[in-house]
């Protein structure tokens, strides 16, 4: 039986070093091997591939993860090092004439998924450029590389940049009694509160100060800024410039040619077809909100994001009587995390065991095996809360990917959430990305690493985490993890007033997605020389909520760096989740039939088949967008 990767309990700069030099060390043997024509019929060449495979995204994922999460300054700056090595030995790899001979003089397998890794492999070396001449090859490994160091500063900026503003301690007026308690005045009299989620999160929701709400979201949207802006400028033109040389008229074409949705143009079609159908009940949301702004703010002439989520919570309170800190205290980080465990428990057919003799890189990092019909196939780890260093947002990494009879599939869950009383919508967040990591683990018995993991077209990939998200609204599922102090459970009449409430405001939030969505494509396909004009005129048009006077969203935009100019698969997803989430029974989520089927059907293949194909034999036709429009128009 395979084990769980084994971290250490000290020296992490030397356990990385080896860690990551073992695996391209094979990684290489391989290659060579392949190269010297010691595997010749096309199993035994794809074995010898599978084995490289596997042996970069070891090196890879476990380097990522560590430069995102590690307390250690200089672990993290090992990990981007590292990083850099191994997309460098995996861009020798795709670019090299010998490899994609070998490749090419193979026949066709008789196996399915043998002969869909042989065309997966066939199909990325004619994207690589292999075929070009040795000018424009050698031009591609440098823009390979450079965009690796790039992408890595534009996140590492995002990740070290978080900003202060100072408040009077009567500036918090609105604010939990906790939230206050945890903050209490300096010397100087005054209240520091970071743009971190735990602070950022309350301020926007509850403040009553307008100025002080301004300020902190101000401070959040210019995180990263100046620095990013060149960093930005030259990312979008290097990819510009590997697009070209490789056919395309753009990084949108080029990305986009591998994904569900084909092609670059296809991209911004679909988000105006969002925008058309969002926009009539967005505008009538927007009317509430500045009805309520007006009682405030008399003059206010924009609703910013320095005021758009105060007074969607102010609507939810006085129109749907739900006062999220009425709400909040039904939300205990421990009860919420041991209930998320239970739910996906029962839902998936799996079982979570606490491991307290592991090693971790954080005190705060808990670890559990995973296992399916009594058998391990997993460990993961959950990263919940934030400090210095450490990535800013939420997310699923990887640090290993399961093939069968090889390893286990290995994940880590990195959030910035708060230790005590939650908001609902932290929930909400910490469902989603949990989404992603059982998907991660469930799918990672898989013969080819190529195919393990969340490996289906990228614009898939946030489907079943969307998918999970609507457990943490049911009135059932809620009430066997969200207590109050005395333990008693969220009433369910206070959960159809949440859910009725979460109704509003809807349309506002796709309309937000369509502007990140849009923003990603067109500077992408335009690559504009001022930054900040593009972002502003393309919130204008897509997004209703107004621009923020003096703030520069773009450069702590981090999918810009992963996600390139495919943002846009948030709202794809979206689409499609809906439509999964119509064949669960409402009355009974935790009905193990169909979500055992689920489990089997979408989340267990991995990238062993076309994400419409999964979609397809789990629905028992294509999908579509009326569950979206019906969500959308509150049916």
């Amino acid at each position: 039986m395979t084990e769980p990767l084994a971290l250490p309990a000290d020296d992490w700069t030397g356990w990385l070093r080896r860690r990551v030099e073992t695996a391209l060390t094979e990684a290489r043997d391989q290659l060579a091997a392949l190269k010297d024509g010691a595997p010749r019929d096309t199993d035994a060449v794809l074995a010898c591939w599978n084995a490289t495979d596997l042996a970069l995204r070891n090196a890879g994922a476990v380097a990522h993860l560590l430069a995102e999460v590690h307390p250690e300054p200089e672990v993290r700056a090992l990990g981007d090092e590292l990083s850099r090595e191994v997309h460098r030995l995996d861009t020798d790899r795709e670019l090299d004439r010998d490899l994609y001979d070998v490749i090419a003089a193979t026949t066709p397998a008789q196996d399915p998924s043998a002969e869909r890794l042989r065309e997966r492999v066939l199909r990325d070396y004619r994207r690589s450029g292999v075929h070009l001449d040795d000018t424009a090859v050698a031009r591609l490994r440098e823009l390979a590389e450079r965009l690796v160091t790039v992408e890595q500063d534009f996140g590492r900026v995002i990740r070290e940049d978080t900003r202060a503003v100072r408040a009077r301690p009567e500036q918090l007026d609105g604010l939990p009694e906790d939230f206050r308690a945890a903050h209490p005045a300096g010397s100087d009299g005054l209240v520091e509160l970071t743009t971190d989620y735990p602070d950022l999160i309350p301020i926007v929701t509850f403040c009553r100060d307008e100025q002080l709400r301004r300020e902190l979201v101000a401070a959040s949207l210019n995180r990263a800024w100046p620095t990013n802006d060149p960093v930005l400028a030259e990312m979008l033109e290097l990819r510009a410039e590997r697009a070209g040389l490789l056919g395309h008229d753009g990084w949108p074409d080029y990305d986009a040619e591998v994904k569900m949705i084909g092609s670059g143009k296809a991209i911004i079609d679909f988000v105006d077809q969002l925008v058309a159908v969002a926009d009539a009940p967005g505008r009538r949301d927007l009317a509430v909100l500045q009805e309520q702004q007006r009682r405030d703010q008399p003059d206010a002439v924009a609703m910013t994001r320095a005021d758009s989520r105060y007074y969607e919570e102010l609507v939810r309170r006085e129109s749907y009587d739900v006062d999220a800190q009425q709400v909040r205290r039904y939300f205990d980080f421990g009860r919420v995390r041991a209930g998320l465990l239970d739910v996906t428990s029962r839902l998936l057919g799996i079982e979570y065991r606490e491991r307290t003799d592991v090693s971790t890189w954080h005190e705060d990092v808990t670890a559990y095996d995973v296992l399916l019909d009594n058998e391990p196939i997993g460990r993961i780890y959950l990263d919940l809360h934030p400090r210095e260093g450490k990535f800013k947002h939420a997310a699923q990494f990887d640090l290993a990917p399961g093939v069968t009879d090889v390893q286990l599939a290995e994940g880590a869950l990195v959030c910035n959430l708060p230790r005590g009383l939650m908001e609902h919508s932290h929930v909400v967040t910490l469902f989603h990305e949990f989404g992603h990591l059982v998907h991660h683990v469930l799918a990672g018995r898989q013969r080819y690493a190529r195919f393990s993991g969340v490996a289906t077209e990228w614009d898939f990939v946030e489907a079943p985490s969307m998918l999970l998200e609507h457990w943490a609204w049911d009135a059932d599922v809620l009430a066997s993890f969200a207590l109050d102090e005395d333990g008693t459970a969220i009433p369910r009449e206070l959960v159809e007033r949440m859910r009725a409430a979460d109704r509003f405001g809807k349309a506002l939030f796709v309309r937000s997605q369509a502007f990140y969505a849009a923003l990603a494509y067109l500077l992408h396909r335009d690559r504009p020389r001022d930054l900040l004009q593009t972002s502003i005129e393309t919130q204008r048009r897509y997004d209703l909520i107004d621009y923020l006077d003096g703030t520069h969203f773009y450069a702590s935009f981090g999918h810009l760096a992963g996600y390139t100019s495919a943002y846009y698969t948030y709202l794809w997803s979206l689409v499609i989740a809906k439509d999964l989430f119509a064949q669960f029974d409402p009355a009974d989520l935790l009905d193990p039939e169909i979500a055992r089927r689920y489990r089997d059907e979408i989340l267990a293949p991995g990238g062993s088949r076309e994400a419409a194909e999964l979609v397809e034999a789990f629905l028992g036709r294509p999908y579509s967008f009326d569950a979206f429009e019906g969500w959308l128009a509150g049916r």
